[in-house]
């Protein structure tokens, strides 16, 4: 092997693929120290080395220095396979460790495929990746454009290196603010904290060293200009500026805006924060879909509660009423678990024991008895609210297949107005099925014989009827004669005959009224 191809080999890596020649150097001596260990056996001592200088190697046989001849010998195909593998695994250990300094900084790439799923971003060196759980909700990439992202990840897949991205993390966030603001580079402005839900909102806290620099401002910039170029590369995400205060009841309130907040809570003992506000901010204050305070959560590490006032003050006398409840809890101690910040059940069976014995001056004994009660009830409520929702979703699929069978039966009005015979040929011609057609058919009958059953009924109505003006004029004939010589005694007969139920003018009434069963049988007719 000439020297001087050496080290010409070895320079054109470094410059070409930025490997450090020590690395390449020693990639060689390895190559071919396994090459003459297949020459000579694997148990002989051999020792290679390569001299930096001048690119010559010396190589020793069980201590013996092995001549250019015999070096020559030492198979230059396994020696040229075994320094490529060298090199190639040199190449990428000098990938991942560039590439893992830069984990959570901006890169900028040219997109090489983007099929909907998973989008190839070409930085130079190495293709990296973009996850489509990685790419922001309903952005769309095209082959061709250019994209910033983060680097998420970088691990070693065989001699390659896999370089994921992310546009989803909040690093995005801040790397393209200091792109955008030099102040922030600079040291007169500082991002104390960020929290984001990639391609609907994010809330960025800021503070300023200078009390004559608005931090807001330099980041809103002049019109605007600063946030609107940092929101067209996250596709149109709504950024909200805060300004960061050491102090939770201030920041709070501000992480909370544009709501107006009307008093801060601190519980810090189990790191809640309640607010509370009026009634028409409460809303504005919570956000859609409780996005407003989620955000406002993390921004200020806080678990935070909005409430009115009213609502406070029932959940105060609920829980101080339900924990004097349990054995060994008093209402004093109640109280005071209360002005915590414990106001559930669930909340006291997470509280730490030291905590709890020195607020109320329990022992050991008795707040074990106490938080296994909370987790009791706590478990037994959310066993019943399980059962709730479950009993709800039954109730909902029971609804939607009584709904799903009404509109596939047929009307009932429908059967009894239509003439029998067409009721069962339609149903033997649509189902086909002549037990079907049997059961039509019966019903055809049953209708036949409730209009025979209604013409007989008729027909007895009109003999009644007719018998019943025969006893009304026999009625009047002995009412004119007894008129001639007792008058008072008319009128006694007059009176019984308008309350006979057998007249038929009586109140307007009818027989298909007054008998149910004729009634039924009435649309037969």
């Amino acid at each position: 092997m000439n020297p001087q191809d050496i080290l010409r080999y070895v320079d054109s890596l470094h410059r070409e693929k930025n490997i450090d020649t020590e690395l390449v150097f020693s990639a060689i001596e390895a190559a071919l120290q396994t090459a003459a260990k297949r020459q000579y056996g694997e148990d002989a001592d051999i020792s290679v080395q390569l001299n930096r200088e001048n690119g010559r190697i010396m190589a020793t046989l069980d201590g013996v220095a092995l001549g250019d001849d015999q070096i020559g010998r030492i198979g230059a195909q396994t020696a040229k396979q075994v320094i490529i593998q060298k090199v190639r695994e040199a190449e990428r250990d000098s990938l991942m460790a560039e590439y893992r300094e830069q984990i959570g900084d901006i890169v900028a790439g040219i997109i090489g495929r983007a099929d909907g799923g998973v989008a190839t971003v070409n930085l130079g060196n190495v293709e990296a990746i973009l996850p489509r759980s990685e790419q922001i909700p309903g952005e769309t990439l095209h082959a061709g454009e250019r994209v910033r992202a983060v680097v998420f990840e970088v691990k070693a897949t065989g001699n390659r290196v896999r370089v994921v991205l992310s546009r989803t993390r909040p690093q995005l966030v801040q790397r393209l603010f200091e792109q955008e603001i030099p102040e922030l580079s600079e040291g007169v402005i500082a991002i104390n904290s960020i929290s984001r839900e990639p391609g609907y909102r994010s809330k960025v806290a800021v503070s300023s060293e200078d009390s004559q620099v608005d931090p807001i401002a330099v980041c809103v910039g002049y019109r605007g200009s600063r946030i609107k170029a940092v929101r067209e590369e996250l596709a149109g995400e709504h950024i909200d500026v805060v300004r960061y205060s050491d102090d939770p009841e201030v920041l709070i309130p501000n992480a909370l805006q544009p709501a107006e907040v009307e008093q801060v809570l601190l519980c810090d003992m189990i790191g809640r924060a309640i607010v509370l506000v009026q009634e028409d901010q409460l809303s504005l204050a919570i956000g859609r879909r409780g996005q407003n305070v989620r955000l406002a959560s993390k921004l200020c590490g806080w678990d935070i509660e909005i409430m009115t006032g009213g609502e406070l003050e029932e959940q105060i006398e609920r829980a101080v009423e339900a924990f004097s409840m349990l054995d060994g809890m008093t209402p004093e101690i109640a109280q005071m678990l209360v002005e915590q910040g414990y106001l559930s059940y669930d909340d006291l069976s997470v509280i730490e024991p030291d905590a709890f014995m020195e607020l109320g001056g329990l022992s050991e004994e008795q707040v074990d008895l106490i938080v296994e009660q909370a987790e009791a009830k706590a478990e037994e409520a959310e066993e019943a609210a399980a059962a709730e929702r479950q009993a709800r979703r039954e109730r909902e699929r029971l609804q939607r297949e009584a709904e799903a069978a009404g509109i596939a039966e047929p009307e009932p009005v429908a059967v009894e107005a239509s003439p029998a015979g067409t009721d069962a040929t339609a149903a033997g011609t649509e189902g086909g099925d002549s037990e079907g057609t049997e059961t039509e058919g019966s019903e055809a009958e049953g209708a036949g014989q409730s209009e025979a059953d209604a013409e007989e009924a008729n027909s007895e109505d009109a003999a009644e009827a007719e018998e019943a003006v025969e006893v009304e004029e026999a009625a009047e004939a002995s009412a004119e004669v007894a008129s001639q010589d007792e008058p008072q005694a008319a009128a006694e007969a007059e009176e019984p005959e308008n309350e006979s139920p057998e007249s038929p003018g009586l109140a307007g009434t009818s027989p298909d009224a007054a008998d149910p069963l004729r009634s039924e049988s009435k649309p037969a007719e």
